[in-house]
């Protein structure tokens, strides 16, 4: 179960974040993606240790935690997409797929004349949006 996604600037600041679990909860999956930013970073800074190539959006799996796994996609414009499951047997299919979907959303929610570039994303069309795609996976 998907239970937390986000989409962060190319400054690293926050556009979009939405947790899908109780509010208990919320504090630690925005810190847990805080945390990945790092990981973003180490990857498209040194390419030869992580093994990605920078023309690859799709990260993969940046890191297991217990209970969760996080995901990265990176776009070509440097936003980047988190998303944090439960589910610890994920195919990168699946996930691929899920971000190739949410990056769709995410382009149709930019690309209204009146959202402003660097802005935190307030469209309610993109949070429904969001919502379905992450209630059209599980990943069992």
């Amino acid at each position: 179960m998907i239970v937390c996604v986000a989409v962060v600037g190319h400054q690293n600041n926050p556009l979009y974040i939405q947790s899908f679990t109780e509010a208990d909860d919320a504090l630690k999956l925005h810190h847990i993606v805080h945390c990945s930013l790092d990981v973003i970073d180490e990857r498209v800074n040194n390419p030869k240790k992580s093994g990605t190539t920078l023309n690859e959006a799709f990260l993969g799996l940046l890191y297991p935690t217990l209970n969760y796994k996080v995901y990265g996609y990176l776009t070509n414009t440097k936003v980047k997409f988190i998303m944090v499951t439960t589910d610890l047997d994920v195919r990168d299919t699946d996930v691929r797929s899920f971000f190739r979907k949410f990056h769709a959303a995410y382009v149709d929610a930019v690309s209204n004349p009146f959202h402003v570039p660097g802005k935190k994303i307030t469209s309610r069309t993109f949070a429904e949006s969001v919502s379905n795609i992450v209630r059209s996976y599980t990943f069992n």
